[in-house]
């Protein structure tokens, strides 16, 4: 009877190991030509974030609507949490990007410095604002997620 449970265990384990595996972690995003989402966060030394904010929508949020209206961003979104939360766990600013596709969302845009010339001729007040948007910056981070809501 032994023998018989190892061998039983042993094809339930050889039959559904492989989905089990494919089951752990982040379900991959959609194929080559299908939206892909990147959630970027940024956590502002305290008593900075308006400062952060400020510069943020001035200096780079005109530049991701310039992406939207190239087609390579299908959308922006910019959020703040409304409560707080520990230290470790803190971030002050979600930007939510959804690209046309995997291959735009992780490579150089060619016509980024040309976009960036166009939207600020001073280029010296431009670096400066954005150097200082990112003196008072503590961390930062990309998170490529996947929306895993059923289907009905």
């Amino acid at each position: 009877m032994r023998k018989i449970l190892l061998v039983v265990a042993s094809l339930l384990s050889i039959t559904y190991m492989p989905a089990f595996l494919g089951a752990q972690g982040a379900p991959r995003q959609g194929g080559a030509d299908q939206p892909y989402t990147v959630e970027y966060y940024y956590k502002v030394q305290w008593g900075h974030q308006q400062e952060f904010l400020e510069l943020f929508l001035k200096n780079h949020y005109p530049l991701l609507q310039k992406m939207i209206e190239s087609g390579r961003m299908l959308s922006v979104k910019v959020e703040s949490p409304a409560y707080h939360t520990t230290e470790d766990g803190r971030w002050d600013y979600r930007v939510t990007i959804r690209f046309r596709n995997s291959t735009v969302a992780t490579t150089a845009n060619p016509d980024e410095e040309r976009m960036i010339g166009e939207l600020w001729p001073d280029q010296a007040a431009y670096k400066r604002e954005e150097q200082r948007r990112f003196e008072i910056l503590l961390a930062h981070w990309d998170l490529p997620v996947t929306d895993i809501t059923p289907k009905k």
